[in-house]
């Protein structure tokens, strides 16, 4: 009988150190997505569709529509914005 010594087999995992791995990565692919923006209007702009997919309640349930035309973009912009956060960060709609 083989036995293995792969530490993954005999520690137990810390269910709170992995919840904190998981934000981590979580929160430094959405600073990552945000910051990839060339001027900090469209990192606003991007947090803004950030914000609409995962807490529309705290942009007040605005629409595309509306945070476009307070930016002076198109809803498509916003659109476009939106499906890339949902790319890049793999957080479905």
């Amino acid at each position: 009988m083989k036995n293995n010594n792969d530490t993954f087999f005999v520690e137990a995992l810390d269910p709170r150190h992995e919840a904190r791995a998981l934000t981590l990565e979580v929160v430094c692919r959405l600073l990552l997505w945000m910051a990839d923006a060339p001027t900090i209007e469209d990192r606003g702009l991007r947090a803004s569709a950030a914000l609409y997919c995962v807490r529309p309640d705290l942009i007040d349930g605005d629409t595309l529509a509306k945070i476009g035309d307070v930016s002076g973009r198109t809803k498509q912009h916003m659109h476009k914005l939106v499906d890339s956060f949902r790319h890049d960060t793999g957080f479905a709609s």
